[in-house]
């Protein structure tokens, strides 16, 4: 896996499936608009999601007024289909194409949402640098929500190994930077009828 190219692995998949062909597929995020509402994320708040992609967070958000959207993403082919989809609207986003792993952000952030970007990361320096990207760029009172596939859900996505995480596990890989707040335990059904069991937690600076 030493030589694994993962920007290419992902501009492959975004090139060769359509959106509904993808496990991620989720019309309605209900789980990660469920956390703005808990939060209350004012509409005027920083806010980026971490492999955006093509979903459809940034829609609704875009539909709730929020101001100050950042999607970041490894594939520059699901940012476009993003773009094609929010057609005149795609001008109010910030568009980043970068690997999370190695990540330099320009500004801090109110909000930070991670939907299973962060359980592709399975080495140890890459885990640390990300905790330490999102510790620097988060403001003092910014909120940090990370799900991923959990100790029930699969051990692969798109062909490549995850990491699996429990409310234990996740908790304690951020605990020197973050303090949890709430881990939820979720499933979600693909457009191939299969049940991916998730766990979302929500962290605040210390």
């Amino acid at each position: 896996m030493e030589n694994f190219d993962r920007k290419k692995h992902w501009e492959n998949i975004y090139q060769t499936k359509e959106l509904k062909d993808v496990s991620w597929y989720q019309p309605t995020p209900e789980t990660s608009l469920g956390f703005f509402k808990q939060f209350n994320v004012t509409k005027s708040a920083k806010v980026i999601d971490i492999g955006g992609g093509d979903s459809f967070l940034v829609d609704h958000l875009l539909d709730l007024g929020y101001e100050d959207i950042t999607i970041l993403d490894i594939s520059a082919a699901a940012i476009d289909r993003a773009k094609q989809r929010l057609g005149k609207h795609a001008k109010k986003v910030k568009w980043i194409i970068a690997d999370i792993a190695t990540f330099k952000p320009t500004e801090a952030y109110d909000f930070w949402h991670d939907r299973a970007a962060f359980h592709f990361l399975t080495n140890e320096q890459e885990i640390s640098t990300y905790i330490d990207t999102a510790r620097q760029n988060i403001k003092p009172t910014g909120i940090l929500v990370i799900g991923t596939f959990s100790e029930n859900g699969p051990k692969k996505c798109s062909g490549i190994e995850i990491k699996q995480y429990s409310e234990t596990t996740m908790t304690n890989k951020l605990k020197k930077s973050f303090e949890k707040l709430k881990c939820i335990t979720i499933d979600h059904k693909t457009p191939f009828d299969t049940i991916q069991n998730f766990i979302f937690c929500s962290f605040r600076k210390l």
